[in-house]
């Protein structure tokens, strides 16, 4: 689970409801989808930073904040969690993305602040 060792090895992946309480106790939520994925409908707590720029820009993060790092359906951010360990984070991937994120009742938003949606 988590942020858990378990044989030496840290899984990388959370379910929603393993990620709010770590969002809770100060995870940031990081978004890796594309701009027009984040416009359509995102977490208004979650940080944008598309993937392609996770290897180049990931030093605007807090290395002392854990990252909950989550995408549509969980395939990016898979990767982005793994790119972000190698960088020294603690993160990892929200499974089932933001689809399962909306499932479980979490607000998401437009940009102008409408309800949102995934796309």
């Amino acid at each position: 689970m988590g942020l858990t060792a378990s044989g030496g090895n840290l899984n990388l992946n959370v379910s929603v409801d393993e990620a709010l309480p770590m969002l809770e106790a100060g995870a940031v939520l990081l978004d890796v989808r594309e701009l027009v994925e984040w416009s359509a409908g995102h977490d208004p707590v979650a940080v944008h930073m598309p993937m392609a720029r996770v290897p180049s820009d990931h030093g605007q993060l807090d290395p002392a904040r854990p990252v909950l790092v989550i995408c549509r359906s969980g395939n990016r951010s898979l990767m982005g969690a793994a790119q972000l360990r190698k960088a020294g984070f603690s993160a990892v991937s929200v499974d089932g993305g933001m689809g399962a994120w909306q499932q479980a009742g979490r607000t998401v938003v437009g940009d102008n602040g409408d309800p949102g949606m995934i796309i």
